[in-house]
């Protein structure tokens, strides 16, 4: 057996942990809106065949490259634990058929993703998502759809100080014409033999590059949006009439460049300058081949992931609470058994009711139960002793201004809910 470790065992590194409602209330806002548009829930496997990242996410991709926890199981088969979303749910979608049914496919998930990375602020080896995806139909509205339930999701928790960056990838038609212009451009830079490696196989991946010695070099790189074809502008311009209409307000970024291969036509971040260098609180976009590559029907999609993790290092700089402080609303305090083996009952028939409720266990004292009531946050406290149980009565407790009522024990339940609720 292994030994303990000086100190006790400790999480491992990277990897944060969350105590507290917090964390719940930003993941399940996000959430919210994506069921407000009629998502449904779509539970992912935490691994999968590391050929569908491989060939979904693309080989040039740090993702595929450096960051992946790969290993074979012991089948002998390479899994790897998830370090996105988009390619599960499509193969998801071509394995079940949902694609021959009403179209888009319309599906929400959330979960953690894993990414080996140098951990940091708001940069983690088990990240938290949310995401959406739509499936099956290449309609510009349906972008602006995406991009509203990502900035609504935000403005539900109260945040301001984000942007969405937007731009186009282009499509089948616009590519190979700038790809071959950039990469004739890159040609003529000083990169080392790695870059250029990665410029063959997609020089798109270069535009990502963060070393200023080459962001230098590419300062007067061609842009993608000035090579649009005419279907592809006139479906970007589209998507921005649309988010005007919606009322979603956004930055055009012509250099922005997503992680990931498979993006086409819209793609976008949004952005929070509190966070320092970890400032993409979340990002998507459209992908017109990802499904066929993953053997489905040539059919579009278009999707978001959002950093729950982020979201709320963001919330926390803009100062905002988002999710209650009272952990429970009412704190049974018994003193002695008999008072415990009543309010045992109590709590549990004010549970039922919706009302959150918390016992002190263990035997304490009066003094020791207060403390607790008070750390939990409770607004009242149910004290109920010997004196009481023989009167058929018990005290609520008034926790902020610390007055207290009688009330009979056989009416506890409606009096708590009319101090709580009027």
């Amino acid at each position: 057996m292994a030994d303990i470790p000086p100190g006790g065992f400790a999480a491992p590194k990277g990897i944060p942990e969350y105590v507290g409602p917090e964390f719940v209330a930003v993941r399940d806002t996000l959430l919210r809106e994506a069921d407000r548009a009629g998502y449904a829930h779509l539970e992912l496997p935490v691994f999968e065949d590391t050929a569908l990242y491989a060939r979904g996410v693309g080989e040039s991709t740090d993702v595929v490259s450096k960051e992946m926890y790969s290993f074979a199981d012991r089948g002998g088969r390479s899994v790897t634990l998830r370090p996105e979303g988009t390619a599960g749910v499509v193969r998801s979608v071509v394995e079940h058929g949902l694609d021959r049914g009403t179209l888009p496919v319309k599906l929400r998930y959330a979960g953690p993703f894993f990414r080996y990375e140098r951990p940091q602020a708001g940069r983690y080896r088990q990240l938290q998502q949310v995401g959406i995806e739509a499936i099956g139909v290449d309609d510009p509205a349906l972008d602006a759809e995406v991009l509203a339930v990502a900035d609504a999701g935000f403005r539900a928790l109260g945040l301001t100080g984000y942007r969405l960056e937007l731009t186009s990838l282009g499509d089948a038609e616009t590519r190979p014409a700038y790809r071959a212009e950039l990469q004739a451009f890159l040609e003529k830079c000083d990169l080392d033999e790695a870059t250029r490696e990665r410029a063959r196989i997609n020089p798109l991946r270069v535009l990502d590059d963060k070393r200023p010695e080459v962001r230098e070099q590419l300062a007067d790189a061609p842009l993608m949006v000035d090579h649009l074809s005419d279907a592809a502008a006139a479906h970007h311009a589209t998507v921005k009439q649309y988010l005007d209409e919606l009322g979603v307000a956004y930055v055009e970024n012509p250099r922005m460049v997503r992680g990931l291969d498979y993006y086409t036509k819209t793609t976008f971040e949004f952005v929070h300058d509190g966070l320092g260098s970890q400032s993409g609180i979340g990002g998507g976009g459209r992908y017109d081949g990802l499904m066929a590559e993953l053997g489905g029907q040539a059919l579009s999609g278009v999707g978001f992931g959002l950093g729950v993790d982020r979201t709320l290092l963001a919330c926390r700089a803009e100062g905002l609470e988002v999710a209650p402080a009272r952990r429970v609303e009412v704190f049974g305090v018994p003193l002695g058994e008999s008072a415990r083996d009543h309010l045992v009952g109590l709590i549990g028939a004010l549970r039922r009711a919706g009302i959150r409720s918390d016992l002190a266990y263990g035997g304490r004292g009066l003094k020791g139960a207060m403390k607790a009531a008070d750390r939990s946050g409770a607004r009242y406290a149910l004290v109920l002793g010997d004196r009481d149980l023989e009167a058929g009565t018990i005290q609520l407790k008034d926790l902020a201004d610390g007055s207290q009522t009688e009330v009979a024990l056989a009416d506890a339940a409606a009096a708590v809910d009319r101090a709580l609720h009027g």
